[in-house]
């Protein structure tokens, strides 16, 4: 997802509930620990092929539709277990001896995996890659000075891949001097890392009776979303108006403002995995643009813009429509940027103030000694990180410019100069609030290098320098959050970057084809259809924005902007300044800001998923604790494959039989 934002509050109590868990599961049984390269199998690394090709899929539609990807780790150590408990059980029954499936396999695994979908999460195929392909510029205003048709590269699978390449590698080798420090010494908590080793350990140390009944539920949900999937094609002849993706349910007039519920199993399951905050968010952000402002706007039609133009053009509504989502996203990126650098270096502060404290302290149990026994028994020379950021980095240097004659080397050269500090500072930021920040990185690069570049260049400069940074950020934040399931599942450092690397590579060549799989077979960017691809428009915009300055505006959007830039700021403020009564109940801007160009439908969808939980908690907590992660992943896993057959027929002209669509009387 765009936004990844938990509120601090929750994160602190989740990570009190999760030490003790952790605590008492690990101190059941200490494990055994196999050498680095017998935790990495065949078995293994076929399972992380398909589990991370499965979550590539879903988080591709994800993210060409609403934008909002949730965190996947989870239900990819879910997956793990069913995947290599259902291998090992089949081995046996044909008379073999299987290998004993440890938690250490299990990290692998998710590792792996995680690394895999990861690239198609953050690879820009949603945002600053698809930004540059003619469509997102038609949309963006052809006259818009600074956006011309130079400013254009369509996608392709082969310029696609060698840049993930390029990109995503160098960020594997940043931070790897640096994980003692921050694993260890400074013992960042990491929340959905830890969260993830809960699981595992909790996988291995509670018997099958745990594990069955979660496989169970998985694949019960799995088949049903599948069939759901397979039976709404049916209904669905002409992909936008038809099936019951458009089923009126509140009423037409709520429909034609996209208050509806679609029936989506991969959003309902995606909304149990969010938090109850992130999808009221979605809800109120959703009410506050269609319910409200974009009516009210259009009736100013031939006053505000003029009658004359569509409603999809830049200088129309919907230009108030992506500009105002742009500050909303904005103001609470920039608010999280600068209170997450405050965070990290006051912390790092008073941990070198209070260093010599440390001997005071109470001796370690032996649960945390071993893991630090086998965290740092394995080291990674030092010559790996700096030779691999070296070499890989002068490829990039010299390729990139080829790639991109708009962005010059030198540029390159300061990117990955300021690289290795920023990566720090995020990873940092990330392993003390769950937030990782790697976007506004990004975008802090891609306005820097739009103002630099100049009108001419500027565009394609602060798409692909914004890339560069966020992959290289992304990366190895994502490899650090690893370390630390690793460190509490007793998994080998050397293995766990080494499924990295893997994951890494797999994902390069997955993403892409998961990308084309949707780009052929749909229509890709269509403000009016399924897949919007909201934020290939929203960062091509900033990169005008950043060209032209406010010029970039329709009239009166900028009073509306900076409203809204700082209402982000200041419901940022109240959260953090007021009591933590008040404070859990303020929304998040960066996660209201996405229905501004998306519309309401998903975000019912994630609120029937947040009503579920809600509703099982109460009936049932301790069952819907085990079971919410597992049905969600069903639901959502059922319905992501389906996307397979469905493109399949799509690209072979096969149309649904039906178009199931509602009139007024």
């Amino acid at each position: 997802m765009e936004n990844q934002a938990v509120e601090k509050k929750e994160i602190d109590d989740r990570d009190e509930e999760l030490e003790e868990n952790l605590e008492e599961i690990q101190g059941s049984d200490l494990g055994t620990h196999e050498p680095w390269t017998k935790q990495i199998t065949a078995r293994g690394v076929i399972a992380s092929t398909v589990i991370g090709s499965i979550f590539s899929i879903i988080a591709m539609k994800l993210n060409l539709t609403t934008g909002m990807v949730p965190h996947f780790n989870v239900s990819a150590a879910l997956l793990a277990f069913v995947f290599i408990r259902t291998w090992t059980q089949l081995v046996q029954r044909l008379g073999y001896q299987a290998k004993p499936f440890t938690r250490q396999e299990n990290t692998i695994i998710q590792t792996c995996s995680v690394a895999c979908y990861s690239i198609a999460v953050g690879g820009g195929f949603a945002s600053y890659l698809l930004g540059l392909n003619r469509k997102t510029y038609e949309l963006s205003g052809v006259h818009n000075e600074g956006n011309s048709v130079n400013s254009t590269k369509e996608p392709g699978l082969g310029w696609m891949t060698a840049f993930l390449f390029l990109v995503c590698f160098v960020g594997l080798f940043v931070l790897i001097p640096l994980r003692k420090i921050m694993i260890v010494d400074l013992k960042l908590t990491y929340p959905s890392g830890l969260a993830t080793a809960v699981l595992i350990n909790g996988f291995h140390t509670r018997g099958d009776k745990m594990a069955k009944k979660q496989v169970k539920g998985f694949m019960k949900y799995f088949s049903l979303s599948f069939i759901w999937g397979l039976f709404k094609w049916f209904y669905s002849a002409n992909e936008e108006v038809c099936g019951f993706e458009q089923f009126p349910t509140f009423g037409l007039k709520a429909w034609k403002n996209t208050f509806y519920f679609d029936f989506s199993t991969t959003y309902v399951g995606a909304g149990m995995i969010c938090s109850h905050l992130v999808n009221i968010s979605l809800l109120l952000g959703a009410v506050m643009s269609y319910g409200v402002m974009w009516p009210l706007i259009g009736r100013l039609k031939g006053e505000w813009f003029p009658e004359s133009l569509s409603e999809s053009d830049m200088k129309s509504l919907y230009g108030y429509k992506a500009f105002l989502s742009v500050s909303l996203i904005l103001g609470d990126g920039l608010y999280n940027f600068v209170k997450i650098l405050g965070s990290t270096f006051i912390n790092i502060h008073d941990r070198m103030k209070n260093k010599d404290n440390t001997g005071t302290e109470k001796k370690k149990k032996a649960i945390e000694e071993k893991q630090n026994q086998i965290f740092l028994g394995e080291t990674i020379p030092l010559w790996v990180a700096t030779t691999g950021y070296v070499i890989l980095s002068g490829i990039s240097i010299v390729v990139i410019p080829i790639m991109f004659p708009q962005l010059k080397w030198y540029y390159v050269v300061v990117c990955y100069l300021l690289a290795p500090s920023l990566a720090f500072c995020n990873a940092y930021g990330t392993g003390l609030t769950d937030m990782n920040m790697a976007y506004n990185y990004g975008k802090i690069a891609l306005f820097i290098l739009a103002a630099l570049t100049g009108k001419q260049n500027g565009v394609v400069a602060a798409l692909a320098g914004c890339g560069l940074i966020k992959s290289v950020v992304s990366v190895a934040c994502i490899l650090m959050q690893d370390f630390k399931t690793g460190h509490l599942t007793f998994a080998s450092p050397r293995a766990m970057f080494a499924s990295q690397v893997i994951g890494t590579a797999l994902g390069c060549i997955v993403a892409p084809l998961s990308f084309f799989l949707f780009y052929k077979a749909f229509d890709i960017g269509n403000p009016n259809g399924e897949f919007k691809a909201p934020y290939a428009l929203i960062y091509r915009n900033m990169a005008i924005l950043g060209v032209q300055g406010f010029s970039a505006l329709p009239r009166h959007c900028l009073q509306l902007c900076w409203g809204f830039f700082g209402f982000a700021v200041g419901v940022n403020l109240v959260r953090d300044l007021s009591p933590a009564k008040i404070g859990k109940w303020m929304p998040l801007p960066m996660v209201m800001g996405v229905p501004f160009l998306v519309g309401a439908y998903f975000a019912i969808d994630m609120c029937v998923g947040s009503l579920v939980v809600f509703v099982w908690t109460k009936i049932d907590a301790k069952r819907a604790e085990l079971m919410a992660p597992a049905v969600a992943s069903g639901l959502m896993c059922g319905e992501g494959i389906w996307i397979l057959p469905a493109s399949v027929l799509a690209l072979a002209k096969i149309k649904p039989p039906i178009c199931m669509k509602f009139l007024s009387s």
